[in-house]
């Protein structure tokens, strides 16, 4: 099985590949109905972690992943190297009658889910629009891009709102200065059961989205830069398929606001801000674990347990900072708490810390050389545990593109 997975992620690059020289070919036609773009990177990580993290994310500074009990993952100090972040992606712009034809497939190496640890396809972005309408996956309207740090290390932020999905959008507005965007996203969810997970009663309830989720955003933006609010609402069932006498189905509803902005501080700084405050929005979370948590109802025989959305914060504060044509460098911070619920596990994740500071050096242009030193640190619920990450990464980075046609 192993064997054919491998087999088919190679067979979708070389897919891939024949769909680029074949971009190629049609360079000419491409000129005559609109452009095509080919774009990416290729980039190497290598570095050192002075603490234990879970080895399946030796180089991020994930902070859910840092270890909730002492010495869960061995020893300290670990070398790294590795080239996940490499990527690649075409974009397309083709003129109609209802406007301009876009779209964009993107992926890079860096796998997670199933395949977290390894260096593997993963689907970035796969979305085209026509006019005011889009379909297909890229970044949901509930979060920000732009927040984002000109950082070497990958995750990011913890308490950003961060989440590329599956969705249908109309932008109604979209002009230099005012845009406005309303999707329906595919919902999805994920719980802690705490210290009830392994009973009998759990293993039978499975979890059932009625809608799809809600989001939408509106940004002003100006010579200064921008600002920009987002909110989400979502619906969460679940399911008590059993027969017997406890039924503990029942259902939560999510909602969340995010507000961010890049502020242009003069020529060579660009401050970048976000607040996010919601309940049950830990799935559009960069780093959060569950959306829904055990609350304890034991004084209901038919119903001892529930489930509550959990409240999240999340912030971000960082400084992009031009030294000079060649010299570049980013300073932050960012912080998530969760409001954990009285059936959680003593060790249930409960806040995280992040921070990082780096040097950036560009010889020409497309090619970049760094050092980043980064730090974070995670808070369990209620044991009083607590556990640090630091790392010092160096990245090399070789961006690339050729434009056919426009």
């Amino acid at each position: 099985m192993r064997c054919e997975r491998v087999s088919r992620r190679f067979g979708a690059i070389w897919l891939m590949a024949a769909f680029l020289v074949l971009g190629r070919v049609s360079t000419a036609e491409a000129q005559d109905k609109g452009s095509l773009e080919v774009y990416g990177f290729a980039m190497l990580d290598m570095g050192h972690d002075f603490k234990q993290i879970d080895p399946n994310w030796f180089d991020t500074m994930r902070v859910t992943k840092l270890p909730s009990f002492e010495k869960e993952f061995g020893e300290d100090h670990n070398t790294f190297a590795g080239v996940r972040q490499s990527r690649l992606g075409v974009r397309s712009s083709t003129p109609t009658s209802l406007g301009d034809l876009k779209t964009t497939f993107e992926f890079e190496l860096f796998g997670t889910g199933v395949d977290e640890g390894q260096t593997t396809f993963r689907l970035r972005h796969a979305y085209g629009e026509l006019g005011a309408f889009g379909a297909g996956q890229t970044w949901s309207p509930f979060m920000d891009p732009d927040v984002f740090p000109n950082s070497l290390e990958y995750w990011g932020p913890t308490g950003m709102v961060f989440f590329r999905n599956v969705q249908v959008r109309w932008m109604p507005v979209r002009g230099d200065r005012n845009s406005v965007v309303i999707a329906a996203e595919r919902p999805g969810a994920s719980s802690d059961g705490g210290v009830y997970a392994d009973r009998i009663e759990l293993q039978n309830i499975t979890p059932r989205f009625p809608a799809p989720d809600i989001s939408g955003a509106y940004k002003h933006s100006g010579g200064w830069g921008y600002v920009r609010g987002a909110g989400i609402v979502r619906w969460m069932n679940w399911d008590d398929n059993t027969d017997d006498q406890v039924d503990l189905t029942g259902d939560a509803t999510g909602w969340g606001i995010n507000l961010s902005s890049n502020i242009k501080a003069g020529k060579k700084d660009t401050i970048r801000l976000q607040f996010a405050y919601g309940e049950g929005i830990q799935n559009y979370m960069n780093d959060a674990p569950a959306d829904i948590g055990v609350v304890l109802n034991l004084q209901d025989p038919v119903r001892p347990l529930l489930g509550e959305a959990l409240p999240i914060t999340g912030i971000v504060v960082f400084l992009d900072h031009a030294w000079n044509d060649k010299f570049s460098s980013s300073v932050g911070y960012s912080r998530t708490d969760i409001d954990n619920t009285d059936g959680q596990a003593a060790d249930a994740y409960k806040t995280g810390q992040y921070a990082l500071g780096n040097l950036l050096y560009s010889p020409v242009p497309n090619a970049m050389v760094g050092g980043e030193f980064q730090w974070g640190r995670r808070e369990n619920f209620s044991d009083g545990f607590e556990s640090d990450g630091f790392k010092l990464q160096f990245s090399f980075k070789y961006n690339f593109s050729a434009k056919f046609g426009g």
